[in-house]
């Protein structure tokens, strides 16, 4: 097995450089080359050549008003001649490891190959789809008379950030945006920001970016938008129509479901990129506990679970949630659910049923109706919006 540790600031170049390898990126290292707020790993083989790397980002997910900490991976490169060695098995098995020593509870990840990362115990939970609108499709809505738009400066940026806040944190998954990589600029991170108000409270935003021409391959790319009311929704749909004639394409990546998303003429879009993300537990004690549960929601119930990456997850629990709260304990009781680590993520980020994972082999059960441990999958189905 290769020697797995933290890089330190003499490993960085050849770790870049291993990357740059794995993903096509441009000959020249970014600056700063290793920025603070993660953990970076690499792989060595027996002569001290690194053969593999990933990192830790030390994210924090937003689930049902709960930040939780998170051990979202990303980089993830192996040399060509040392793949399908157990090089990256044991680059995430130590990453897991010092996490859940850290204190994440979950972590996710956007793949270039799913398989091994379902070998380690990830699972596609979910898809961030760009999708390309005729910019002369959208519905030209006046602002309300009682809203501003005006353009946002960079001392804006707090404003948008808390509206931001107020958009994701009863959701399930999305980033909280607190890490240093979100924060760290004071300048707009893209050509124009779009702000409309009411009463001088941002109740709505759009970060832009303009792209080269005015022909008909001219796109004009939003970064980011979303929108507390439906008025403002309609506000800023009414300003990106107003490209039309410089821009005919639109880009953006709308938050399913959310006010900007029922004002855009969904139909008529074309996918433009669809990057698929996986999810996993870290520690599914502090998974479970940590975060936000319905109310409304009221059961318990005993499974196994097995995850032979992070073996302090598997063992026999039993699930109880009440008044928007949940407690995992292990368990001696006799269990009928078998779960795997995957099986738990599906239901976890709700995006399966147990019925659904038993015909798919990641739930083995000896009831007739394993529905008892939908109790895990209560709540929204997860989502992710921004691309790491």
């Amino acid at each position: 097995m290769p020697d797995v540790r933290e890089l330190t600031p003499d490993d960085l170049n050849d770790a870049w450089q291993l990357g740059r390898l794995a993903f096509g990126s441009d000959p020249e290292p970014p600056t700063p080359p290793n920025p603070a707020g993660r953990t970076s790993y690499g792989a060595f083989d027996p002569a001290g050549q690194i053969i593999g790397k990933a990192v830790d980002l030390h994210d924090e997910q937003w689930w049902s008003g709960h930040a939780l900490p998170a051990a979202d991976v990303a980089g993830v490169a192996v040399a060509p001649e040392a793949r399908g060695t157990g090089v990256g098995r044991a680059l995430l098995s130590t990453l897991l490891r010092d996490a859940r020593d850290r204190g994440a509870a979950v972590s996710a990840l956007f793949p270039t190959t799913a398989a091994p990362y379902r070998a380690c115990g990830w699972e596609i939970t979910g898809q961030l789809r760009t999708l390309d609108l005729p910019t002369a499709s959208l519905p030209r809505h006046r602002p309300d008379p009682r809203l501003s738009v005006r353009a946002g400066t960079a001392a804006d940026l707090p404003a948008t950030a808390e509206l931001y806040r107020h958009v994701a944190h009863h959701r399930n998954g999305l980033l909280t945006r607190t890490h240093r990589r979100f924060t760290a600029t004071d300048e707009l991170p893209y050509d124009g920001l779009t702000l409309v108000e009411h009463d001088g409270h941002p109740v709505g935003y759009a970060g832009w970016n303009r792209g080269r021409g005015y022909g008909p391959d001219a796109v004009l790319t939003v970064e980011d938008i979303l929108a507390t009311t439906a008025d403002a929704a309609r506000a800023l749909v009414g300003v990106l129509a107003s490209w039309h004639s410089v821009t005919p394409t639109l880009r953006l990546a709308p938050l399913p479901g959310d006010t900007v998303s029922l004002h855009l003429p969904l139909e008529r879009a074309r996918e433009h990129e669809r990057d698929a993300w996986m999810h996993r537990p870290v520690d599914v004690v502090r998974a479970v506990q940590a975060r936000g549960w319905p109310t409304h929601t009221h059961g318990q119930v005993t499974f196994t679970l097995t995850d032979d990456l992070a073996d302090w997850n598997t063992g026999t629990w039993q699930l109880a949630v009440a008044d928007g709260h949940a407690d995992l304990r292990r368990t001696t009781d006799e269990a009928d659910l078998h779960l795997t680590v995957r099986g738990f993520a599906r239901l976890y980020t709700g995006t399966a049923t147990a019925r659904t994972l038993a015909e798919t082999g990641l739930l083995h059960h000896s009831t007739p109706d394993p529905a008892a441990l939908d109790l895990l999958a209560a709540g929204p189905t997860a989502h992710l919006i921004d691309y790491f």
